[in-house]
């Protein structure tokens, strides 16, 4: 059984985007995330739209689960990268929804600062007590 207090939900979108981009730019954040000390990311189930479709759910393209391990700094990590992802991203302005159990963080059209300010207290909420963010 999948715990859900340890798996990263990370749905990403743009407006005016189509199925393709969408599905570039999320293989290019999933290759990033890929290298850090996780346990795994993989798409979302229905992630794969058929060849020569047109007609596809965009926000099933967009949806990564990045399943943390054991390390206390994975989230952190995952964070960061997600991060800078986001500032190298000057042609394309993407959204960001990351759901952790129940807690929700949607990034969408802010500056650096608030995007920061953000992503900081989210890790703060799921660390262990005592931990470094």
């Amino acid at each position: 059984m999948e715990n859900t207090q340890n798996t990263l939900h990370i749905l990403l979108t743009e407006e005016d985007a189509d199925a393709e981009q969408i599905a570039e730019l999320t293989g290019y954040l999933r290759e990033e995330l890929l290298d850090l000390d996780v346990d795994d990311v993989r798409t979302a189930p229905g992630g794969e739209p058929p060849p020569g479709a047109r007609a596809v759910d965009v926000t099933q393209i967009g949806a990564l689960l990045v399943t943390l391990g054991s390390s206390a700094t994975a989230l952190n990590q995952v964070i960061t990268v997600v991060r800078s992802w986001l500032g190298r991203r000057h042609d394309t302005h993407p959204s960001l929804h990351l759901k952790m159990g129940d807690d929700v963080l949607e990034v969408s059209e802010a500056t650096d600062d608030q995007v920061s300010e953000a992503f900081r207290i989210f890790v703060q909420r799921h660390s262990p007590a005592g931990a470094e963010p």
